[in-house]
């Protein structure tokens, strides 16, 4: 169970395998998704529509934009920016699930509700993603400017781009899409979690008991259901992040057609609705709900696993 359970005989890690777990599911979950997300944050920079109809789109397609960027950058690029990705997720990972395993026994020590509940996870999910968002999110615009760029490249290493950063933009730069992320990630995290604790109890209401044996699969299936529900119902928002974040960066995307300068949130929603439509909400969401439901799906698929990898150790431990 992803979360405290209160039953006597549940699942209870200790705080350090629980943000262990975390941290080891970031990491797993990063390698395997990352050139879904180059992929993914490529088509939300884009200015011009996803349309071979579009003479000046770079790119209209995932199999089209895998085979450009391969073409041009090769196969490294599709794991541009990912040395601070992996520092982003094994840290985002280990603090969010923390977090979360603590809020939620906090609710079920503290008040009369069930720690299992669907708004209980909803609730603790979205505060516990916040607190993790506060702690990593100047590496996520380290990667997201590094996986942003083409080439020749601006920032050669994690050193350069820090120091390049902070002397032409200031140490603001390194929170900057910080508002959109903490509006959006609030709701993912929390359908993400309680969708999750949803989708498994209805797996076990819908498959057979022989099927039930496969609790791997199961978890897996789960997360991937909760990340792409997640993923869809809060995507604008991600969109607006990813533009934000490359702000001032406008010079390194001279090749991959227009450029545009946003003043903040509402200027960014207000200018993608007038210049590119509805549709250009939704920029890049084929990639990013393939990306979703395998993060996801590794995600609490990883965190299961190595929980209960912990907890077999702690019980051949205590009966020594």
């Amino acid at each position: 169970m992803v979360g405290y359970d209160p039953k006597p005989d549940g699942r209870n890690n200790t705080k350090f395998q629980v943000a262990v777990a975390g941290s080891v599911s970031g990491l797993v979950t990063r390698a395997l998704i990352s050139p879904f997300d180059v992929i993914k944050i490529r088509f939300q920079l884009q200015h011009e529509r996803l349309s071979r109809s579009d003479p000046n789109a770079k790119y209209h397609g995932i199999l089209q934009a895998s085979r450009q960027i391969l073409q041009e950058e090769g196969p490294t690029a599709f794991w541009k920016g990912h040395v601070p990705a992996q520092i982003l997720s094994i840290g985002y990972g280990a603090v969010q699930f923390l977090s979360f395993e603590m809020l939620t026994e906090l609710v079920h020590r503290g008040s009369v509700y069930d720690a299992r509940e669907f708004s209980v996870h909803f609730v603790c999910g979205g505060l516990a993603a916040c607190m993790a968002t506060l702690t990593v999110h100047p590496v996520d615009v380290l990667r997201t400017r590094f996986a942003a760029q083409g080439e020749p490249k601006v920032y050669n290493t994690l050193r350069h781009a820090v120091g390049t950063m902070y002397r032409s933009e200031g140490p603001q730069v390194f929170y900057k899409g910080l508002a959109p992320t903490l509006i959006a990630i609030f709701p993912y995290a929390g359908l993400q979690f309680s969708c999750y604790s949803s989708l498994k109890h209805l797996y076990k209401w819908a498959v057979p008991a022989e099927g039930k044996k496969n609790e791997n699969l199961q978890n897996l299936l789960c997360g991937s259901g909760a990340g792409v529900i997640s993923k869809t119902l809060t995507y604008p928002l991600d969109l607006f992040k990813k533009r934000l974040q490359v702000g001032g960066f406008e010079h390194a995307r001279a090749a991959f057609g227009q450029v545009r300068r946003y003043k903040g949130l509402m200027d960014c929603a207000k200018q993608v609705l007038q210049k590119e439509g509805a549709l250009g909400f939704f920029k890049g969401l084929s990639p990013s709900l393939l990306k979703a439901a395998l993060s996801t799906g590794f995600m609490f698929f990883s965190y299961e696993f190595f929980c209960n990898v912990f907890h077999c150790m702690n019980r051949t431990a205590s009966q020594r």
